[in-house]
């Protein structure tokens, strides 16, 4: 089994905010979203809870040349 790193985990390691790891990650190949599903009907944000292997991020970060 991968390590799977949460938001706070992959943004501590980035130094940047939790909201700009889930900008980026959302909808990154391999990015495991458990969170709510969006309810148009009833206007609710959708709530993301994502899970991001180790691998993920290494190849988030050699594509976008990130220094962590």
């Amino acid at each position: 089994m991968p390590e799977m790193l949460t938001i706070r985990e992959v943004a501590d390691a980035l130094k940047v905010c939790e909201a700009s790891v889930t900008k980026w990650f959302a909808d990154f190949p391999g990015v495991i979203d458990l969170g709510t599903p969006e309810l148009v009907r009833r206007h609710k944000r959708r709530k993301r809870c994502l899970r991001i292997p180790r691998a993920v991020l290494d190849r988030f970060i050699s594509e976008h040349r990130i220094a962590a």
